[in-house]
């Protein structure tokens, strides 16, 4: 009778717990879920509405034409074309060079090579803010300032995503390459032909942190781009701030609009988004 009660104890503590870790995650869900509902809701609301006290969730009116309106009082497509051009021209960017280094440094072996990539993975140790002005100055000096060339190609040199695809190569067997060698293929061939194909959920988790980064990016491309036309979709939404007034409902249907394309590719590359985080770095 004890063994039985100790065992109806043990059960009643296990559903306690997963109740507590439910309701956790239930309240980590709502908190990330809400501003995201209220952007949606204030986006369907006239301006003075989404000041109302108390806040109401659902507009009165929904005012279905601040989404139309966007594209009237701003150059809405251009801009988000703009960006659309720039993510994945940096996402493509970034990809090759990362891979590229990332392969050089798991698989060949050249005098240094460890502290050579020990020194580079120190630059992540180095706020962006600090690299903002010499970067600018190179820029400027290429005569790249008001370009897409000056947005894309800086951030396409970045330590985090040679580490993240140095470790997915690393787990990715030798006996592979050591055949495409006794066949006479070069390194270019055996990274091209043979590598990457197999590193389909690095190159997908590290092509999504790329898409997303170069999407939402702000700072440098305010800095670098001053033309109307030329700016991406994060600079132009500062548009509807406005010296005395901010318009909301504009600004949210923007922001509302601009989630699109980072979900559709988070969806479609979700698979191999968990793949990539739960194969990188099982090898050293």
């Amino acid at each position: 009778m004890a063994i039985a009660t100790r065992g109806s104890y043990q059960r009643v503590s296990r559903a306690t717990g997963r109740i507590i870790l439910h309701v956790i995650l239930l309240g980590g869900a709502v908190t990330m879920v809400a501003p995201f509902v209220w952007m949606l809701s204030s986006s369907l609301k006239k301006n003075l509405e989404v000041f109302h006290i108390p806040p109401t969730l659902i507009p009165a009116v929904p005012q279905w034409h601040n989404y139309v309106e966007i594209f009237k009082v701003v150059p809405y497509s251009r801009w988000f074309l703009n960006s659309t051009f720039i993510a994945i021209t940096h996402t493509v960017l970034y990809l090759f060079v990362a891979s590229l280094a990332g392969y050089t440094f798991s698989r060949l072996r050249f005098p240094g090579r460890e502290a050579i990539f020990t020194l580079y993975l120190a630059t992540l140790m180095v706020p962006g803010e600090v690299t903002l002005v010499p970067k600018f100055i190179l820029m400027k000096e290429l005569h790249l300032i008001d370009t897409f060339a000056a947005v894309i190609v800086p951030g396409a040199f970045n330590a985090y995503g040679v580490f993240l695809l140095r470790q997915f190569f690393a787990t990715l067997p030798d006996s592979l390459e050591e055949a495409a060698i006794l066949d006479g293929a070069s390194y270019f061939r055996i990274y091209w032909n043979i590598i990457l194909p197999l590193a389909g959920p690095g190159l997908a988790t590290l092509g999504l942190f790329s898409f997303m980064g170069a999407w939402n990016d702000f700072l440098w491309p305010l800095i670098v781009i001053n033309s109307e036309n030329m700016k991406p979709l994060s600079v132009g939404l500062a548009s509807f701030h406005g010296l005395y007034e901010t318009n909301w409902p504009y600004l949210m249907a923007a922001s509302t609009l601009a989630l699109i394309p980072i979900i559709i590719i988070f969806v479609v590359a979700q698979k191999y988004f968990v793949q990539g985080i739960a194969l990188t770095g099982l090898k050293e």
